[in-house]
C-alpha cells in the first residue's frame, strides 16, 4: 500500500538545476483538512445541515488518514497503485525523451537526466498525495449528497479556502441539480469562508 507523507512544492527540473515553484504546494497540506471535514460531516449531520470547522480540531496522523480513506473506499489501495504506476511510467518516458534530446549538449543532457532521476521519488510522492486528496474530495461530495448538507464553514485561511474550492468545483462539474458557491462572511467578529450547497431536495 502506498503511504501518505509530505513531499514538498512542485519542482521545476531542467539542465540548469532544480527549483521549487512558489504557490504550488503539495496536496498533503490540504489532505488533513479534507479528512477532518469528511469525518466531521459524516457523524455530525444527523440533525443539523450546517458544519463549522473549528481551528482546535485535532490533527490526524498519516496512518489514520490512510485508514479513514480505506474505510470509505475499500478498493482505494489498488486505485492509488494503478495511478501511481501510470505516473511512474510518465516520468520514465520523460527521462527517455531527454536522453534522446539532441538540441542540447551531452553535459546538459546528463545533468537534466540526473536531476530527473534525483527527484523521481519526490515527484511520485507528490502524485500519490494528490491522488488521495482527490479521492477525499469525492467522498466529501458523496456525503454532502447523502446527508443533504447545505453549508460548510471554515476559517478564512488559504488552506481551508483551497479545500472548499475543490469541493465546490467537484459539485459544479457533476451533471445533477446540485450547485455550490463560496462566500466570505463576518460571523460574530471573525471572518469565515462559507460553502453553500443548493439544489438539495
Amino acid at each position: 500500500m502506498r503511504k501518505i507523507s509530505y513531499s514538498g512544492p512542485r519542482p521545476v527540473i531542467s539542465q540548469y538545476g532544480i527549483e521549487f515553484k512558489e504557490g504550488k504546494e503539495d496536496k498533503y497540506v490540504y489532505l488533513m483538512i479534507s479528512i477532518q471535514i469528511l469525518k466531521a460531516i459524516d457523524k455530525n449531520f444527523k440533525e443539523s445541515k450546517h458544519y463549522s470547522y473549528d481551528l482546535s480540531t485535532k490533527k490526524i496522523a498519516d496512518e489514520e488518514i490512510l485508514n479513514t480513506m480505506i474505510s470509505y473506499e475499500p478498493t482505494l489501495a489498488q486505485s492509488v497503485e494503478n495511478e501511481a504506476q501510470n505516473y511512474e511510467k510518465k516520468i520514465e518516458e520523460e527521462i527517455e525523451y531527454i536522453k534522446n534530446l539532441h538540441t542540447i549538449s551531452d553535459i546538459e543532457r546528463d545533468v537534466w537526466v540526473n536531476n530527473l532521476e534525483l527527484m523521481k521519488e519526490y515527484r511520485i510522492q507528490r502524485a500519490i498525495n494528490k491522488i488521495f486528496y482527490i479521492h477525499s474530495i469525492y467522498e466529501i461530495v458523496e456525503i454532502i449528497k447523502r446527508e443533504k448538507i447545505k453549508e460548510i464553514d471554515t476559517p478564512f485561511y488559504e488552506k481551508y479556502w483551497h479545500v472548499l474550492k475543490s469541493i465546490e468545483g467537484t459539485i459544479n462539474s457533476e451533471k445533477n441539480s446540485l450547485r455550490a458557491n463560496i462566500e466570505v462572511i463576518n460571523l460574530d467578529g471573525s471572518i469565515k469562508t462559507k460553502l453553500i450547497i443548493s439544489g438539495q431536495s
